[in-house]
């Protein structure tokens, strides 16, 4: 499944290294993850999610305030996903989704072959240690270190999207499923920080190359209390490296957060596949 990221060669493991067959190779850390982004691919020194950024996406996940989507997105991929087929996690984070859909699957009596894939070494870190069944690597989902039609499904949840490159992995049958917000998510939210709060701008959902098959909205009410959770959840959205300072204080003084989390689940066919 994994290729090498220089040469696009199959690596192959031998102990705890990745080997192509051009010598090129790649250690697997202690935790059990593999760094296959190279130095001159990396748009920055360290790029994606720091250690305070994985750390409070972390806390909010396993606070369960998002499980409900973590269980629509199980039942949407679930019947996707042949007994032994391949699930690729493209902009994985810290493993949360992809752990849950690892456990959902096995209960289902499936062993597919589970990768993960995100730009932040931290959060690959964190994902190869909260979860074993899943094969977790440092790279970009622009030039993802995946052979080309072995995967059965590829998701993404709120991460960068390439299409092409989701495409060319996929088998001829496979799936895409996106994640998007949809317009009320996080409102409760964006009126503390915002003095004119917006709705965020519905999409399209039309993405090259590939044809639409399903969307499903799913709404519901949080409740966040304290305000370590509610900081936790601000540096996972965009608004996070945008808000005006005004915002950003009246959010440290909140230790209560009543908020909508709305959004859109929506499935995918390469197009011309039946």
């Amino acid at each position: 499944m994994f290729i090498c990221p220089i040469c696009q060669s199959p690596l192959c493991q031998q102990n705890r290294v990745l080997r192509c067959p051009k010598g090129h190779s790649f250690d697997i850390a202690a935790q059990g993850y593999v760094n296959l982004l190279p130095a001159n691919k990396k748009s920055s020194k360290d790029p994606g999610d720091n250690a305070e950024m994985v750390g409070g996406r972390t806390r909010f996940l396993d606070s369960g305030s998002y499980q409900p989507l973590s269980d629509l997105l199980n039942q949407v991929v679930g019947p996707l996903c042949p007994s032994q087929g391949v699930v690729l996690d493209a902009g994985c984070g810290e493993g949360y989704y992809a752990a849950r859909m690892a456990q959902f699957l096995e209960d289902e009596g499936k062993t597919p072959g589970f990768y993960g894939i995100d730009i932040s070494k931290r959060a690959a870190r964190h994902a190869a240690t909260r979860c074993k069944k899943v094969h977790f690597a440092v790279a970009s989902v622009f030039q993802m270190p995946i052979a080309s039609g072995s995967a059965d499904v590829c998701y993404n949840v709120f991460s960068p999207l390439c299409p092409t490159e989701f495409s060319r992995v996929l088998k001829p049958e496979g799936h895409f499923v996106a994640v998007y917000p949809a317009a009320r998510h996080l409102f409760g939210l964006k009126e503390i920080l915002y003095e004119a709060p917006y709705e965020n701008q519905e999409k399209t959902f039309q993405l090259e190359g590939f044809q639409l098959l399903e969307k499903q909205r799913l709404t519901y009410q949080m409740v966040l209390e304290g305000n370590q959770l509610i900081q936790s959840l601000f540096m996972m959205t965009p608004y996070y490296y945008k808000t005006p300072v005004e915002g950003c204080q009246r959010l440290a003084a909140c230790e209560r957060l009543e908020t909508e989390a709305d959004f859109w689940v929506v499935t995918y066919q390469p197009e011309g596949k039946k």
